[in-house]
This record gives C-alpha cells, sequence and structure tokens, in this order.
C-alpha cells in the first residue's frame, strides 16, 4: 500500500487548501461569484469572482444595495431588497437580469441563505450568482426555432424536422396531428402517412434513393386526418453526425449519417384532386374567417360549440390562432359552419372570401345526431 510523504510540521495540509483552489478555479471562469453579509457588525464581502461577473474594478465596496441596483428594472421586484433580508430573514432562488456599468446584460441565478441567532433573529447572510446567459440565450434560440416551425406548420402546411436515419418516422406532432395518425402508429409503419395505393412505389424507391446518401425528394400523396388525401413533396437532405474530415484517411468506420426532412405541400391546381377542391381553401382558413363565418350566423361561441361537437376552449383557441390548420378538431367546426350555410372561397392572391350561402340554412340547436 502506497504512503503519502510526511506533512512538515506547521506546514497546510492539502485537505485545508482543497475548497480554496476549487472555488478559484470555479470562479476564474467569470461565471459565478459570492458574497456575504454579517448583520451585526455591518461588514459585507464579496468574491473576486462576483466583482467579475458584476463587471466591476476589485476593491470596490461591497453592498447589496449596490448588487441589487445592477438587477435589470423590470427585475428587481423579484429580488429580495436589503431590508427583506435584514429585518424579515427572506432570501430565494431567482433568475434575474443584470446591466453591468459597461451595459453589457447577463442573465443570473442567484441563490442565498440567511443564518438566525438561537433567538430567531437574521445574524448574517449569504448568497451566490451563477451566469447562466449562455444556457439562457440558447433555451430562447430553441423557443424561437420551435415557435418558427410550429409558424411553418400552422400556416402554410410546412414541416421541418431531422431524421436519426431513414425511412422517416419521426414526425413533428403537427405533421402527425395532418395525417391523423400516432407517432406509435408511424414507428410501427413507416408508409402509414402514405395513400395505400401508393404505398408499393414508395416502399421500394424511398430506401433506394437514401441508400446513396446524397439530397433528393419524393412526392407522395398524403392522407389527411379531416379525410381525403393531398399530394406533398418530402425533400430529404444527409448531413454526417461528426465533424467533417474531407481530404483525411478514415481509418475507422464513416460518421452516421443524419436527414433534415422539409415537407411542402406540391404547388400547382394539376396536383391537386379535383374531386376535393376544399383542400386548398382549408389550410388558408384562419381565425379571423371562423369569427367572420359565425357573426354572419349571428352565432356565439357556445352555438358553435354546440352544433360542431367542439368543446368551447378549443374553438375559443381556433378563432385565436392558437391551433392551426393540423388541428383535430378544426374540420369539425368547418363543417359545422358550411352545413349552415357558410362558404369559404379562395380568391385572387391566396386570400378567402367568407360569404353566406342563399337560401334555408340550419339555425342553431338544431343539428341533428
Amino acid at each position: 500500500m502506497s504512503q503519502h510523504p510526511p506533512v512538515p510540521h506547521g506546514a497546510p495540509r492539502p485537505a485545508d487548501l482543497a475548497p480554496r483552489d476549487f472555488m478559484r478555479l470555479i470562479e476564474a471562469f467569470g461565471l459565478t461569484g459570492a458574497w456575504r453579509w454579517d448583520f451585526i457588525s455591518g461588514r459585507q464581502v464579496w468574491s473576486s469572482g462576483l466583482y467579475r461577473l458584476l463587471g466591476l474594478p476589485e476593491g470596490e465596496t461591497a453592498s447589496y444595495e449596490r448588487l441589487h441596483g445592477l438587477v435589470h428594472p423590470a427585475d428587481r421586484d423579484v429580488l429580495e431588497d436589503a431590508a427583506q433580508i435584514v429585518h424579515a430573514g427572506i432570501i430565494g432562488s431567482h433568475t434575474v437580469r443584470l446591466i453591468r456599468p459597461d451595459g453589457t446584460a447577463r442573465i443570473v441565478v442567484s441563490r442565498g441563505e440567511v443564518f438566525f441567532s438561537p433567538e430567531g433573529r437574521p445574524v448574517a447572510a449569504t448568497g451566490v450568482l451563477l451566469d447562466v446567459t449562455d444556457r439562457e440565450r440558447l433555451a430562447e434560440l430553441h423557443r424561437l426555432e420551435q415557435q418558427r416551425r410550429s409558424s411553418l406548420a400552422q400556416q402554410a402546411q410546412v414541416f421541418i424536422h431531422t431524421e436519426p436515419s431513414l425511412p422517416p418516422t419521426e414526425y413533428g406532432s403537427e405533421f402527425l396531428a395532418l395525417v391523423g395518425l400516432r407517432r406509435e402508429e408511424v414507428r410501427a409503419d413507416w408508409l402509414a402517412p402514405i395513400v395505400p395505393e401508393e404505398r408499393p412505389r414508395w416502399r421500394d424507391e424511398l430506401p433506394r434513393l437514401a441508400a446513396a446518401e446524397r439530397p433528393f425528394s419524393v412526392t407522395p400523396t398524403l392522407r389527411l386526418a379531416g379525410g381525403g388525401a393531398a399530394p406533398f413533396r418530402m425533400m430529404m437532405v444527409p448531413f454526417r453526425d461528426g465533424p467533417l474530415r474531407e481530404g483525411l484517411a478514415r481509418d475507422g468506420p464513416a460518421d452516421p449519417v443524419s436527414w433534415t426532412v422539409v415537407i411542402t405541400p406540391r404547388e400547382g391546381e394539376a396536383d391537386l384532386p379535383p374531386e376535393h377542391p376544399s383542400h386548398r381553401v382549408e389550410p388558408a382558413v384562419a381565425g379571423c374567417h371562423l369569427r367572420a363565418a359565425r357573426g354572419l350566423l349571428d352565432w356565439t361561441l357556445n352555438d358553435l360549440a354546440r352544433e360542431s361537437g367542439v368543446s368551447l376552449s378549443t374553438v375559443r383557441r381556433l378563432e385565436e390562432d392558437s391551433e392551426g390548420p393540423a388541428s383535430r378538431s378544426r374540420p369539425h367546426v368547418l363543417e359545422a359552419l358550411r352545413k349552415a350555410g357558410i362558404v369559404f372561397t379562395l380568391v385572387e392572391g391566396g386570400m378567402v372570401a367568407v360569404a353566406r350561402a342563399e337560401g334555408d340554412v340550419t339555425p342553431p340547436g338544431t343539428r341533428s345526431g
């Protein structure tokens, strides 16, 4: 068994230095800092890392009021003020924005703890700030990307997602709603979104095209959740999961290929099924058109919910465009309006005209079934 060399008398042991060394290493990245406030003496201390995180020169008087003043004005009510900490002993965990003296902004998580005397009086507090700017910005970019994809799906029936391999099975929720399938159904049969008569063709052709590991597109006719079918184009673009190594020898196996899949409606009237003209206008019907149709019928939200068999909250979301063309409830609402005499027409420029048909219509409350 190995033995450590003896430590000279009076010399600090390695374990005595570890916490300080660890703190110094962590704070060297400029992403964290700590503070302590003794309420009895009034003394406040900031670590070197906190000065760097706040963008202040080390040696400036440590003050919780100074730290609180650097918080974005819109976030100051979130963070406890000095009186809440000293007199009430309140301090929590918060995520706030800081504005440094040079004008740069950082997002930090603030956590602290208050220490009490045996009588229950607050006597001191300590806290730590952790810079999470990169994490929060990445999360925001991800949120915006998801919002962009959702908007494309809802407004233009354009669907974008990534597949670890082909044939495709990992579609987004908007696409699954369009074709009226659950994820488990598609994973069990990747041809399920395609109309049955075309499945033999794409069963053979898509794997053959994918084997070349080059961009390609296919043009299947997809089944729709509301009934019928519509032609779409599916573009598949491969990319390597590992770093590019062009011109370098490959000693090992090639990096695996993933695929970006872009699904768009096929443009042109010749591609649309003539027996289903509503397939072109329905995706363009927005919440404002639903409200206009309801106004022409002098219906309330409750009337439309009752006639369509859809919940009131769902009807409200449809009219607010919170649910797009892929909504499972949307076809029922459109059908109820059509039965009541509403006609949606796609006019020049892609705009939707809403009109009430001539003749008798079904008043609310008389829907059969």
